[in-house]
């Protein structure tokens, strides 16, 4: 018997910038992603000098072709399909839609690809949950005023919004604003189309720049409610858990005011204010919000109906001096294969090693009853429904003599993921859906490589970027279709 409801969305997710490629195609820009090279030559670098990087050239950028969706979109849907997804997590290229700065019409072409997308999608009975912003800021909005630093982003950003409310407000009930949108903090390029190198206090631009995101986002949801009162517009932020290392009680102090950094987000987005704890995080670091006379207002009246989340790995938090050198790494603290200068990183300094818990091949901590903990966390801290709308395992995968996948090992983190889900139901919790990440294999949005595979669908292509990009079915793509199939139910 299953947990989950009757009308429970099961899926997958994917970026436009991590699946499409079709870099220059039907009139799109670049974005900030398609200016980096892969990890091992100068990837860390580019992502803290992108205007400087935009000027050399690197040979190969994966971003540029990825998995080559924008060509292989109708083959893709239908293997979606195929395992039953009732719904797909998407987003737009930005750069695809507004090429150009000040454009007052949008680009056609741009959405005509879109149209068919989401047509296809519908006809195949997948309903569509889709990304507005995810991680595919335009470079023409970095070069023009180093990203969402600038208030001029709210208004670009509402009129690529109220574009697409338009244009799919019969076809689309699911939104979600920004894609993890805390990981401002951590990777300004991909989540602020910020040149960091240029900003003279690097926390003082991330938090003016969190701000903006903010207005545009409850801006956004009130466009969005006025264009179809039944649209669901949600929140979403990358999803960690940090423990206290030890019952020592700094560490508690540490992990809460870690988590903090990340709840700061939905904390406005769900409840419409900034809460006391980011006030006096201000005050203490000198930090200033340039706040323009109406702004309270519109972050009170544009609260979100739902809060998303992606959902890997814990973090383990101590303030022990002696073993802050046993690192762990995370969403945001990707560690590389490759010599690349050192890690991905802003904040982890203070993450160390779970002892208690295994690690992926990246250096991941696997653990499910995180998920149910985060799930009861933040539904005890807003009251509003939650999806989870990417979790998966990233590993290498071997092609075996007869051409198959024996992924066994994503099976097992898939089920004890979705037991977990399962038990925060049972908890209580109004969970709404639940999409992998991702269901075909894309790019890494850390590293750029392909060997960190997480889908169902394997994609022959490798982290230089050769290969066939033929589609093959994994063995985790038959189990995942037994779980849809079962609602859940059927696990083994």
């Amino acid at each position: 018997m299953s947990n989950f409801p009757k009308e429970f969305l099961w899926g997958g997710a994917t970026a436009a910038d991590q699946y499409e490629g079709a870099f220059n195609a039907d009139g799109k820009s670049l974005s900030v992603s398609d200016i980096l090279p892969l990890s091992g030559n100068g990837r860390k670098w580019a992502l803290e000098h992108p205007l400087e990087a935009a000027k050399k050239d690197y040979g190969f950028y994966p971003a540029r072709e990825s998995v080559d969706g924008y060509n292989h979109w109708e083959e893709d849907l239908e293997l979606f399909a195929d395992m039953g997804f009732s719904v797909y997590r998407m987003s737009v290229s930005w750069p695809r839609i507004f090429p150009e700065y000040g454009m007052d019409e949008a680009n056609e072409s741009g959405l005509e690809f879109y149209d068919k997308v989401i047509d296809k999608a519908r006809k195949l009975g997948m309903d569509i949950i889709m990304t507005i912003d995810h991680f595919d800021t335009p470079l023409w909005a970095t070069k023009n005023f180093n990203g969402w630093v600038d208030r001029k982003m709210i208004a670009e950003y509402v009129k690529l919004a109220q574009t697409l409310f338009n244009r799919y407000k019969d076809k689309i009930k699911y939104w979600i604003t920004f894609n993890e949108i805390n990981a401002l903090l951590n990777y300004p390029l991909f989540a602020g189309g910020i040149d960091i190198s240029k900003c003279e206090n690097s926390l003082q631009a991330r938090y003016q720049a969190a701000h903006h995101q903010l207005v545009a986002s409850a801006e956004v949801v009130k466009s969005g409610h006025k264009t179809n009162p039944k649209f669901k517009i949600g929140s979403m932020i990358a999803g960690v858990v940090n423990y206290p290392n030890t019952p020592y009680p700094l560490d508690a102090l540490e992990a809460q005011e870690t988590t903090r950094r990340s709840y700061f987000f939905p904390d406005i987005q769900a409840r419409g204010y900034y809460p006391l704890y980011a006030k006096k995080f201000f005050e203490k670091n000198n930090i200033i919000i340039a706040a323009e006379a109406g702004d309270a207002e519109i972050l009170k009246e544009g609260t979100v109906d739902f809060v998303s989340f992606s959902y890997y790995s814990s973090s383990n938090i101590s303030t022990d001096t002696k073993i802050k050198n046993r690192k762990t790494a995370g969403n945001f603290s990707a560690r590389s294969s490759h010599n690349d200068g050192g890690v991905v990183t802003w904040d982890s300094s203070n993450a160390v090693i779970n002892p208690y818990l295994e690690s992926s091949e990246w250096g991941w901590a696997i653990d499910p009853v995180g998920l149910r903990y985060l799930l009861n966390d933040l539904y005890d801290r807003y009251q509003k429904p939650l999806m989870v709308v990417e979790n998966g395992l990233g590993e290498r995968d071997e092609v075996t003599s007869d051409g198959k996948i024996h992924d066994t090992y994503r099976i097992k983190y898939m089920r004890e993921h979705i037991e977990q889900m399962g038990l925060a139901i049972e908890d209580g919790i109004e969970l709404l859906g639940y999409t992998t990440w991702g269901p075909i294999d894309i790019i890494a949005n850390s590293t750029g490589e392909m060997s960190k595979r997480y889908g169902f669908i394997y994609v022959d292509r490798q982290d230089n970027g050769k290969g066939t990009n033929k589609r093959i079915k994994k063995d985790s793509f038959y189990w995942y279709k037994k779980v849809i199939e079962s609602n859940g139910a059927n696990l083994a």
